[in-house]
């Protein structure tokens, strides 16, 4: 059963989408899921971190014109939030109980199912990154491949147990207050754009902050709590059929995290991309950045980005090529690994050469 809201428009230039949200009952409960795009084009979907969902989440990076024509131009996007975590969203009834990952993760099977979907490209961040790698885990012949930003695989180490645990206690006694969003916010974004006493926090930072008064802290609780209690997944992720692409800032307190993932899948079927000045929430922060790589990753599955202006080259690629320095890292703000990012300057001859 799907409960159906009004549409909802967002405007990017020269790309009309319509976006539609969907209460879809399952057996954990209602969820909210919004589609943009055409509903024939393969699906991509999408889960968000702690206390987001997808405007807070992902919207830096779809609301770019260059990202939109290489993800929308190939895609219809689901964006999956975690229960209770839609605009709007009353407090979840505490006679329900507390979901795990585990349910969390089968939640998506019932959602592609409801809609019909067969192998899905995913798009998660942190806890989300986790649910979704737990769903491919689980349901390889579901996922297509994995777009992970600062993924967590292993059960919580003890710094992020006595942070989970204090942003638990603040939630549960106290709801969304000024501390809570402090920490929240220094999980999400760098320093760099946090601000300090020299300069003010970015205008998105901002806008972040005022959207988490709005998430009911109940509803974040009990996400905190399924995320709090996961098992590492570490010795499955060998067991990984899709490829996978990770992003981490590398400010992000799950950097060392997204390095272990990595080298637990390997080079045959990961590429890593560090994002130099970042945090946790590359899609927000540094969207830009995942413009090239993610380009290069769905090469692989056979799509392209749609060229939108008769003046502009086809693909990002092609005005590198052109200019070579461009794809050095230090231009690009990027540290890809296993991408070949710098052309080797010819060496000079020896005089016995």
């Amino acid at each position: 059963m799907a409960l159906s809201r009004p549409s909802i428009s967002v405007d990017l230039p020269n790309i009309d989408i319509d976006g539609k949200e969907h209460i879809i009952r399952t057996g954990g409960g209602l969820v909210s899921v919004t589609v943009y795009g055409d509903q024939a084009k393969p699906p991509l979907i999408t889960y968000p971190d702690i206390a987001l969902n997808h405007t807070t989440c992902f919207h830096g990076l779809f609301i770019s014109p260059d990202s939109a024509s290489l993800l929308l131009h190939n895609f219809c996007i689901y964006h999956i939030s975690p229960p209770g975590h839609e605009l709007g969203a009353a407090t979840i009834s505490s006679d329900d109980p507390v979901p795990s990952v585990i349910d969390l993760s089968d939640q998506i099977l019932e959602i592609l199912n409801y809609f019909r979907l067969g192998s899905v490209m995913c798009m998660g961040a942190m806890a989300g990154a986790y649910i979704l790698t737990s769903f491919a885990l689980k349901y390889s012949e579901r996922v297509t491949g994995l777009i992970l930003v600062s993924p967590l695989c292993r059960a919580p180490s003890w710094n992020e147990w006595f942070y989970n645990k204090l942003m638990s206690k603040m939630l549960y006694y106290y709801g969304i207050s000024d501390l809570l969003k402090e920490l929240l916010i220094h999980r999400y974004f760098s320093k760099e754009v946090c601000g300090n006493l020299e300069r003010p926090e970015s205008d998105m930072v901002r806008a972040c902050r005022k959207l988490l008064a709005e998430r009911d802290s109940i509803n974040v609780w009990r996400y905190l709590q399924a995320i709090d209690r996961r098992q590492g997944i570490t010795e499955e992720l060998e067991s990984l059929e899709c490829k996978t692409i990770i992003f981490v800032g590398d400010s992000s307190p799950f950097h060392d995290e997204a390095l272990y993932m990595s080298a637990k899948l390997g080079r045959d079927s990961s590429t890593l991309v560090e994002v130099h000045a970042c945090g946790s929430m590359v899609t927000e922060e540094q969207p830009h950045a995942m413009l090239i790589p993610l380009e290069y990753f769905l090469k692989r599955f056979g799509f392209y980005r749609l060229c939108q202006y008769n003046d502009s080259p086809r693909s990002p690629l092609d005005l590198c090529c052109k200019n070579p320095k461009l794809l050095y890292p230090k231009h690009m703000g990027l540290k890809l690994r296993p991408i070949k990012t710098r052309v080797s300057p010819p060496q000079p001859r020896t005089s016995g050469s």
